[in-house]
């Protein structure tokens, strides 16, 4: 989903999980993944209830305030949160495509004014990916 440039991303987390399918080997697309990992950004109340009320695995680590807020409404603050520190390193995949997508300038900085051109942007740059990862596993 593309929103104007200076949009946070948070607010955005439980649209696009509405849009996400998850393909196994054979079947159709499921529409409720195992876990859903994210960085300290989405960790909104809001987010994990809808994760739990969907029963989706949140791996999502805690930002220090709310850990603090948490902890000074004492046993009204609720359980911590839990997190799984091994599905959080598996995040590190999209966070490098990420990156990657990000090397291009008119990407990083959003130079094009429309949705329409920068969505274009973005699927050049991630064809020109896709092609320089298929010439180095063929080589």
């Amino acid at each position: 989903m593309l929103t104007v440039g200076q949009a946070a991303d948070g607010p955005q987390f439980i649209p696009v999980l509405e849009k996400v399918r998850v393909r196994g080997p054979a079947g159709r697309p499921r529409i409720r993944p195992d876990a859903v990992a994210g960085g300290k950004a989405y960790s909104f109340r809001g987010n994990r209830f809808h994760l739990r009320r969907r029963g989706i695995r949140a791996v999502i680590p805690e930002k220090k305030d709310q850990a603090a807020h948490r902890k000074k409404r004492g046993s009204r603050g609720g359980r911590p949160v839990s997190h799984d520190a091994g599905l959080s390193k598996e995040r590190n995949t999209v966070e490098r495509l990420i990156n990657k997508l990000k090397a291009w300038r008119g990407i990083a900085t959003r130079y094009d004014k429309t949705p329409d051109s920068y969505l274009a942007g973005l699927h050049l740059r991630a064809s020109m990916i896709w092609i320089r990862d298929l010439i180095r596993t063929t080589d």
